[in-house]
């Protein structure tokens, strides 16, 4: 697996870039022709805390996942175990034959600049690319962003549907009529 590697307020080292590939490398065991996968790395600096983001689009799903301490090494370490628990925790998903028979599918985030108003502010907006899938396949690339919700044109109804975890550990969903 290639590394695409940025600093925000931070200077990469070659040992930083060193380290952080030996470590993607681990996961190119759990990953498909790993070769011509290019993984989104961004680390960032906010105080005294490291910051490292790591986004892995594959074929059919984005894997990501993020951590923060004051030690880039551990960092790392704990944003790859955490990308490696994802795969793991989902394998069974990942292998079934309802999600390899399905229509191939991405999710294009689009930030957009901050945007501020006096009284409420919205401090983020985000745009993105909605596309059919069914419900196993939301469940499934909501779980593997570590997201509490994910919006899906739902290839059953053909609806714009919100699929979201709940406090009971079981999931709903929201669709539009």
């Amino acid at each position: 697996m290639k590394a695409n590697i940025h600093g925000d307020k931070i200077k990469i080292t070659s040992s930083m870039e060193e380290y952080l590939n030996e470590k993607l490398h681990k996961l190119d065991k759990y990953i498909e022709n790993y070769d011509s996968v290019v993984a989104k790395v961004i680390i960032k600096v906010k105080n005294y805390q490291q910051k490292v983001e790591i986004t892995i689009p594959l074929k059919n799903l984005i894997l990501r996942s993020e951590e923060s301490t004051n030690d880039f090494y551990l960092t790392v370490d704990k944003v790859i175990e955490k990308l490696e628990r994802q795969i793991i925790k989902n394998k069974k998903r990942l292998t079934s034959k309802k999600i390899k028979l399905s229509h191939e599918f991405t999710f294009d985030l689009l930030d957009k600049n901050d945007i501020e108003t006096e009284e409420n502010k919205i401090l983020k907006r985000k745009f993105i690319e909605v596309k059919p899938m069914n419900e196993e396949e939301a469940i499934l690339q909501m779980e593997l962003l570590g997201h509490q919700f994910y919006m899906f044109k739902n290839s059953d109804t053909n609806n714009i549907s919100v699929i979201y975890k709940r406090n009971d550990g079981n999931y709903g969903i929201i669709s539009s009529e």
